[in-house]
């Protein structure tokens, strides 16, 4: 029986930086991301994009025939989040910031990055404040990550006469706004209604609202009422009543 060898590893860190250096580097680039509002050009490479992750496998597999490839658009990603996104991709390590965890955050969850996802959690968790922690508990109960939700809450209420100076309720309520309470099965949405007349956070209207699309099984059912999942919602059987798309 041959012997198969011994796997010997060279420095990690050389590796990552010379990968590292291939971030937005139009050199060898063969595809070209036009990203974020801004819309600006974004240089990367197929080949190493599909083989670390399964969203740009499905999304580059497509070939482009002859000529110059056409842009990629990817115009909900900010540019800065999509660049952290990259870095992963290329050195499997990423720089992450206070002001920016919570984009790069909904791009890991969107993209179905795992590790990114649980990286970003971690640095949140660790940085997290009066002014970061609303717009964490949105993207918390946006993807249902249910640990990020819990510690924004109780941040908040340990936190809220202290620092902010006002009622939870009232702290939360641009959050709750965004809730898409016709994503939740009938039995949840009982069990909300019920905590909500104990702890009212959130309007009564808004729950009629969430009945009238499962009554009606349509998601427009509800004019103005937020009746659509977001990208990253995973789908659940009674979705198909509420004819629902993504945003």
């Amino acid at each position: 029986m041959e012997n198969p060898g011994l796997v010997v590893h060279g420095q990690a860190a050389s590796f990552s930086t010379a990968l590292r250096s291939l971030v937005n580097n139009p050199r060898y680039s063969d595809v070209c991301f036009v990203v974020g509002q801004e819309r600006q050009e974004v240089f990367a490479h197929r080949c190493l994009l599909a083989c670390r992750c399964n969203f740009f496998q499905r999304l580059l597999g497509t070939e482009t025939g002859p000529g110059v490839p056409s842009p990629v658009v990817l115009s909900t990603v900010p540019t800065e989040a999509f660049l952290a996104v990259l870095e992963f991709l290329y050195a499997n390590s990423v720089t992450l910031h206070r002001y920016s965890v919570l984009e790069v955050l909904t791009a890991a969850v969107e993209y179905g990055l795992e590790e990114l996802r649980e990286l970003c959690l971690e640095f949140v968790m660790k940085v997290l404040d009066v002014e970061l922690v609303c717009e964490a508990l949105q993207v918390a109960v946006t993807f249902g990550l249910g640990p990020l939700q819990e510690r924004c809450i109780a941040f908040i209420e340990a936190h809220s006469q202290a620092v902010l100076e006002r009622p939870v309720a009232e702290v939360a309520a641009p959050v709750v706004r965004e809730l898409r309470l016709a994503l939740l099965a009938p039995a949840e949405l009982s069990a909300l209604e019920e905590q909500n007349r104990q702890e009212p956070l959130i309007p009564v209207e808004q729950i009629v609202e969430a009945w009238k699309c499962h009554a009606l099984r349509r998601g427009d059912a509800a004019p103005g009422a937020p009746c659509r999942r977001r990208r990253g919602t995973l789908p659940r059987d009674h979705h198909r009543f509420l004819d629902l798309r993504f945003k």
